[in-house]
């Protein structure tokens, strides 16, 4: 093996954590640029999603994975079985924690996976800009009784304090190995991908209550004019009234979100888009097998 292959390092790394802890806002940080959705409405990232970094001393391939919540229907039993599944085939576990927050039930299943898992872990205490100062010593101890981790992070994904020192800890953590991507590759999906998220997004933003959680998006046409790219996508609810909160009065609802979407979706591209957006209804999707398989949140038999 020579010198240089010793010196650069490679793996795999789960990201794992409640929903909210900030998981996609770190690896967008980290990263330098938006590939992750990011919403302060839970259950957010529902696939298993690679992204990628790529320094001179390595490369680091995270898979961000969905919040770990109690799952209520076939998408959220899809959610909680693509995280265990993430944790058994890494090299390593990115455990992100909102310090902010008290420790419950949902760190008690956390710390239960972490255990019954067996794969290194380093901690990241997130948010720690939201505590006091006072607050971060007693929260670091409390979680270090609770497993064993290699290291634990003191870190804030928003204003980017001490993540240098983090992705430090994960490179020394990770062992020699070769580039598994391009370096100028971000992530695994492909860009119809990354446009349905988008236009996700954007219903995340200006929606509330039920109505977030029971969107799909599909992006069914992708056209290249001369001066600009076409993108057609539909959005997929469950239930005739949703369709009329999405749309709103006079097409308004509709319209922003295509707005905004479409603002991101031309910096993704760097070129004029536009953006053809309509809404149906697909009954109960959530349950529906086909459906799951048909959205890409269930692999295909």
């Amino acid at each position: 093996m020579s010198v240089e292959s010793e010196q650069f390092r490679s793996g795999f790394v789960a990201v794992i954590g409640r929903p909210n802890a900030g998981k996609s806002t770190l690896l967008n940080h980290l990263l330098g640029q938006k590939v992750l959705i990011m919403s302060d409405k839970p259950q957010t990232t529902r696939n298993k999603i690679q992204c990628i970094l790529t320094e001179e001393r390595g490369q680091i391939v995270f898979l961000d994975t969905p919040g770990i919540h109690r799952p209520q229907h076939k998408l959220g039993e899809y959610m909680a079985g693509t995280v265990k599944e993430a944790m058994r085939e890494v090299d390593l576990i990115l455990c992100v924690v909102d310090a902010s927050k008290t420790f419950g039930s949902e760190e008690e299943s956390i710390v239960r996976l972490l255990r019954q898992s067996g794969t290194p872990c380093v901690l990241a205490l997130n948010k720690v800009d939201l505590l006091e100062k006072a607050r971060l010593l007693p929260r670091i101890r409390e979680w270090a009784g609770l497993a064993e981790f290699r290291a634990i992070v003191p870190i804030s994904a928003k204003t980017g304090e001490n993540t240098p020192e983090l992705l430090r800890v994960i490179f020394a953590e990770l062992p020699p190995g070769p580039r598994y991507y391009p370096g100028d590759e971000v992530t695994d999906k492909p860009e119809r991908f990354i446009m349905a998220e988008l236009v996700r997004e954007k219903v995340l933003e200006l929606t509330r209550d039920e109505v977030p959680h029971s969107i799909a998006v599909l992006v069914d046409e992708v056209e290249a004019k001369r001066t600009l790219v076409k993108v057609r996508a539909v959005i997929v609810v469950e239930r005739d009234s949703q369709k009329g909160i999405i749309i709103g009065q006079g097409g308004q609802m509709l319209k922003e979100i295509g707005s905004r979407a479409r603002r991101d979706i031309e910096s993704l591209l760097g070129s004029p888009v536009f953006l053809d957006l309509w809404v149906k209804v697909k009954k109960d999707w959530r349950n529906r097998e086909d459906m799951l398989r048909q959205f890409g949140y269930k692999p295909e038999e």
